[in-house]
């Protein structure tokens, strides 16, 4: 596991950092947060990752998703820099593997981003 996915698995639930408003961020949120808001920034990234968030069954086989105009070992790679920036879980089932969001983790980004009062 990669140091940005053992940070991003650590994080206090919700998954990433207080609003923006609320304090400053830390070292560490900040870290967090950017490597989550860089794997976001891929146009191929951000269509995978809406893939499975809106996906019926809450998860998604990558045989059902994997259709973004790359090639199969792109989707793959695409994939693990979304998972390892926290963003999403993964799981093998026998010979395909099945991705679904993380906890919280839309929760988090957008709370990060909300102006409190």
């Amino acid at each position: 596991m990669s140091k940005l996915a053992q940070l991003a698995a650590t994080a206090s639930a919700p998954p990433c950092c207080p609003s923006l408003t609320d304090r400053e961020l830390t070292d560490e949120e900040a870290e967090v947060t950017a490597a989550m808001f860089k794997a976001l920034g891929d146009p191929v990234r951000l269509r995978l990752f809406s893939k499975v968030a809106s996906h019926p069954e809450g998860e998604a086989c990558v045989c059902d998703i994997a259709d973004v105009g790359v090639s199969q070992p792109t989707v793959s790679h695409h994939l693990k820099k979304l998972r390892e920036a926290g963003l999403l879980l993964s799981e093998r089932r026998g010979t395909w593997v099945y991705y679904r969001l993380a906890p919280s983790v839309l929760a988090a980004l957008s709370g990060l981003l909300t102006t409190r009062d």
